[in-house]
């Protein structure tokens, strides 16, 4: 019986016997052409088109889904200090402060610390203060003296000047036309001018061009200047010859002019304190009006400070003392001036110059303080502590503001004894050294 057919050439199993293994394939050359494997048809080349887009990112997982780590309470109590410091980061900080709700002890712990960083870093007041640049230039000249001192009588213009300059030093446009009321007593009544930051800083310009004409000086009203025109008059002037509101450019003519009044007066040499400066209905020795422009730079500065909402303190003592006694000095005047004009109850008697009169006593309590004799009857009469009629006392700033219009006589703050009618007389005679 023969044996079974064998299937030519494959590895499968028949459908009546066992898998055969398939003998080594011949070379391809040696295969029948009848049955050699037939190569699949090339596909049809695709016209061209644009490259396949790539496969989108993979979207990141939900929030949900991250895992947090959330430090330990060794690692935030370890960071307690500089927390405390502020010197943790901004995710530290966040930790720190959510564990600070959760645990009372790291809470207390963060507390002295907090509470100890405030003793190491105690808050100072940035601002400088007002008798640090006399101070520092006291200091200096102590150790080189200038060769050309600044006489003593013109210090305190020299010193409220560059007060004035270090207040306006960091004015932006806005502050420079801030609103500001300019404030003075006439006759029986208050009186006021509104103009900004800008405008009086031009007042003080063309007034302290007052004491520049009279050294010889540039006048910086020039050929617009009014003939024997006092403040208020070169003031005006001034303001309308802007034909517009005035601008910071005010300033570095203001500020030069300063400067050159002082170093004008210090080369003069001996007796040029005595040069007649003209105020339009009065004058004054040019030491006096020197120290009259101080008086006002600092009252306008006071105004500006105020209009701005900004600290700025008085004079040194020294320097307030002396604006105090050359008020107390042109008091009989003024008083005197009252009179004439029927705003004042007369004189009780005719009192000869050099005789001793009736007298008011002065007395001025705080920094720059001390006592005045006031004549009461004529300017010309000797003030007599036999004859002191009344006592007047004030606080240094208080009586400055009142004989700068700030105050009304009625409201100034004041410890009155003796003559009722001498007391009133003098309290709105010190108003009246006021102006615009």
């Amino acid at each position: 019986m023969s044996g079974p057919a064998e299937w030519p050439g494959d590895g499968y199993r028949r459908p009546d016997g066992p898998a055969r293994i398939p003998g080594p394939r011949g070379p391809a050359d040696d295969l029948d052409p009848q049955h050699a494997p037939r190569m699949p048809e090339p596909l049809p080349e695709s016209p061209p088109g644009p490259p396949p887009l790539p496969e989108p990112a993979p979207e990141p997982a939900p929030e949900a889904a991250r895992v947090v780590l959330r430090p330990t309470h060794a690692v935030l109590k370890s960071l307690l200090g500089a927390w405390a410091l502020a010197a943790c980061s901004a995710e530290e900080t966040q930790a720190v402060e959510e564990h600070l709700t959760e645990c009372a002890p790291c809470a207390e712990e963060a507390l002295r610390l907090r509470d100890a960083v405030g003793l190491l870093h105690p808050q100072e007041n940035l601002d400088l203060k007002p008798l640090l640049r006399s101070r520092v230039l006291e200091d200096c000249l102590g150790k080189r003296p200038p060769r050309i001192p600044v006489p003593s009588w013109a210090g305190p213009y020299d010193t409220e000047t560059a007060r004035l300059d270090a207040l306006l030093q960091d004015f932006g446009d806005a502050e420079w036309h801030t609103p500001v009321r300019l404030k003075w007593f006439e006759e029986e009544r208050s009186r006021s001018q509104r103009t900004t930051v800008a405008g009086v800083i031009g007042h003080l310009l063309t007034v302290d061009g007052l004491v520049a004409a009279a050294l010889g000086l540039d006048d910086p009203l020039g050929a617009d200047a009014p003939p024997g025109a006092g403040p208020a008059g070169r003031t005006q002037r001034f303001w309308n010859a802007s034909g517009q509101p005035v601008t910071r450019e005010v300033r570095d003519p203001w500020r030069e002019q300063s400067h050159t009044l002082v170093r004008t007066v210090s080369f003069a040499g001996r007796g040029v304190a005595e040069l007649a400066v003209g105020y339009g209905g009065f004058e004054l020795p040019l030491g006096d009006a020197l120290l009259e422009r101080a008086f006002e730079c600092w009252i306008h500065a006071g105004d500006i400070a105020e209009a701005v909402d900004y600290p700025y303190g008085p004079p040194s003592g020294p320097d307030l003392h002396r604006m105090i006694d050359l008020a107390a000095r042109l008091l009989p005047g003024a008083l005197a001036e009252r009179r004439r004009a029927g705003l004042a109850a007369p004189a009780r008697g005719l009192v000869a110059a050099g005789t001793p009169g009736r007298t008011l006593r002065l007395e001025i309590e705080g920094a720059g303080g001390g006592g005045w004799d006031i004549a009461l009857d004529s300017p010309a009469a000797a003030p007599s502590a036999e004859r002191t009629v009344a006592e007047i006392a004030l606080d240094g700033v208080e009586f400055c503001q009142l004989a700068a219009g700030r105050i009304p006589p009625e409201e100034a703050a004041a410890g009155q004894h003796g003559d009722r009618e001498a007391i009133r007389d003098v309290l709105f005679a010190a108003a009246s050294l006021s102006r615009l």
